[in-house]
């Protein structure tokens, strides 16, 4: 237990015996710089269940508070916050207590807890990844990573969108302007090729648009009579009839990109557990609909579609079934998110990692299985994020405007190269180091400046301002740990007993941080959040380097005290290198 749970402890208590009345929670924050003590207690809310002067009951809770807690040695009210000192004694146990759990914040999943799926990337497979895909991939990734850490067995998935028009648009193009050519005889990567495809067939489509226009037909008639768009319309009902030739130009296009894909979540430093295609999975929900036609839940329309009606909920009426009983994305969303949890028994939630486009859709389809009658649909939670923008603007698929995920990591170790050989620091590196040092710079900042941001809000993203070795970025961050690295190989001493000293004020504030690493993994868990991991980093390496500018450490004469400064120092580093491994980022040992 940490001292934020013992004194919540002893204040309930301390309230009860005080005042008889319990109060249901106690709300806590840092002391201010200008008065003494480590942490404080909010005597205002407790208002409401006692009135009183706030001032007055923080007297009372003070005194309780040292008679009852043996880490709290003072105690002094200003206004109604009630500021506590704790002994040192705690802090040197505490981190003594940690200085050799390599394993600090983590937690082991419990044989008997349900796992979690984690649903990311999720990409159509006409096209490269690109910049709306890093930010999703980057947060699912980072969100499983941490879900893992709280205490639960976690299982990356993804869906791929492998059928529909998009692909067909891509590998008729292919037919009519390919040539034959291949990932092999172009050197291009096989999502890139395809992609290439995609493109081409948005321009040929509007110029036969145009050329329908022009000879009199509206613009609306012209997008569905264009010869193109048609073709595309019926390679897709070939798929679906099973013809041959169309089902093995559909599996030679799609493994080229599988492999282009490959190569992109490699460098990226993500991976999945299991796959799931949509070419599997679009069939499945139909069986579902008709039980649930059964229970009540769904209704049938006079043209033979079936609906919920999710009005009394607040919502809208909603298809699941079309009058000719083809699916929607809604039935199957609803019959995948149910096969998941027979290939897995022992999934009880699940998270999707989608844009903010989709929070209706995820509403729907959470409220259609709980209507179902699932258990696990309580522990059902849409990852909503917002859109990722650059200087230079919105981004198009089909135009060939997108942000290609390789080519903007190609650009972020570039940028980091120029920086870095602007401040000249990497004398005595081999041109192998320096290269896989720009790299982790590079995919460094690019992931930090993403990861540090709520989810929820919409990010411009600039590349340039994300490689900067000052501020809240991933290179400052990097930096401090090799600094830190620096200081433990210049220490030839042996460091490795346990001491017990008088603290500095900066080691103090350095412990305290320290201390709230568990508790951040869980709160980061519970609003699956990568940002709250990374800005907690952020403030352990600004506490870390106050530290570092105000105290000497290999200078200090007491053999106790700078035994106690390097290990204090490398924990830090250590934690520095878990929580960004939380973020799917390396840590350099020099820079």
């Amino acid at each position: 237990m940490n001292i934020q749970n013992t004194i919540e402890t002893k204040v309930k208590e301390g309230f009860l015996a005080l005042y008889n009345t319990e109060i249901p929670s106690v709300e806590f924050q840092a002391t201010r710089k200008e008065f003494e003590g480590d942490i404080t207690v909010v005597v205002f809310p407790m208002l409401r269940y006692k009135k009183g002067n706030p001032v007055q009951i923080g007297e009372d809770l003070g005194k309780y508070l040292v008679e009852n807690v043996e880490e709290i040695t003072n105690y002094n009210v200003v206004k109604g916050f009630l500021n506590l000192v704790i002994d040192d004694v705690f802090y040197t146990n505490f981190f003594n207590s940690i200085y050799a759990d390599a394993a600090f914040g983590f937690i082991s999943p419990k044989a008997d807890e349900k796992a979690m799926m984690v649903e990311y990337s999720s990409p159509n497979t006409n096209k490269p990844l690109h910049l709306g895909h890093v930010r999703n991939n980057l947060l699912g990734y980072s969100v499983a990573e941490i879900i893992k850490a709280s205490g639960k067995k976690v299982y990356k998935t993804q869906i791929i969108n492998d059928r529909g028009i998009h692909i067909c648009k891509s590998m008729l193009a292919w037919e009519k302007f390919g040539n034959g050519e291949t990932p092999e005889s172009t050197g291009l990567k096989g999502d890139k090729l395809v992609g290439n495809y995609y493109v081409k067939f948005d321009q040929e489509y509007k110029k036969e648009i145009a050329q329908l226009i022009s000879e009199g037909k509206t613009e609306d008639e012209a997008k569905k009579q264009a010869p193109l768009f048609v073709e595309a319309q019926q390679m897709l009902l070939k798929w679906e009839a099973g013809d041959k030739q169309v089902v093995d130009l559909w599996e030679t296009m799609n493994s080229w990109v599988y492999a282009g894909f490959e190569v992109t979540y490699k460098n990226m430093g993500v991976n999945f557990d299991t796959l799931y295609y949509e070419s599997n999975t679009y069939l499945l929900g139909k069986d579902v609909v008709a039980q649930g036609l059964e229970k009540g839940v769904f209704f049938k329309k006079e043209d033979g579609s079936v609906w919920c009606d999710l009005t009394e909920d607040g919502l809208d009426e909603k298809i699941v079934l079309r009058s000719d009983g083809t699916a929607v994305y809604m039935t199957q969303d609803i019959g995948t998110a149910i096969q998941r949890v027979k290939d897995f028994p022992d999934v009880g939630g699940m998270v999707y990692t989608v844009g903010n486009e989709q929070d209706y859709h995820f509403q729907v389809l959470f409220l259609i299985l709980k209507k179902l009658g699932f258990d696990w649909s309580k522990q059902l939670h849409h990852l909503s994020y917002g859109m990722v923008d650059l200087p230079s603007g919105k981004m198009k698929s089909r135009e060939g405007t997108v942000v290609d995920a390789d080519e903007l990591m190609l650009e972020m170790t570039a940028t980091a190269k120029t920086i870095s050989e602007e401040l000249g620091k990497l004398d005595g590196y081999s041109e192998e180091e320096k290269n896989d040092l720009y790299e982790t710079i590079g995919l460094g900042a690019l992931k930090y400046f993403i990861l540090k941001v709520d989810p929820k809000k919409r990010i411009l993203f600039d590349p340039k301002s994300s490689v900067d070795f000052q501020g809240n970025t991933g290179p400052f961050i990097q930096y401090t740990y090799a600094r830190i690295q620096s200081i433990i190989r210049k220490a030839t001493f042996d460091y490795s007993k346990s001491v017990t000293i008088e603290l500095h004020e900066k080691e103090k504030e350095l412990l305290k941080q320290l201390e709230l690493y568990p508790e951040t993994i869980q709160q980061a868990a519970a609003n699956y959040s990568p940002a709250i991991v990374a800005n907690y980093t952020y403030d352990l390496v600004k506490e870390f380097n106050s530290f570092y500018q105000n105290v000497s450490i290999l200078g200090e004469e007491d053999l106790d005290k700078k035994v106690f400064r390097v290990q204090l120092a490398k924990k830090v580093a250590d934690t520095i290198k878990s929580a960004f491994s939380l973020l799917g980022i390396s840590v350099p040992e020099r820079m």
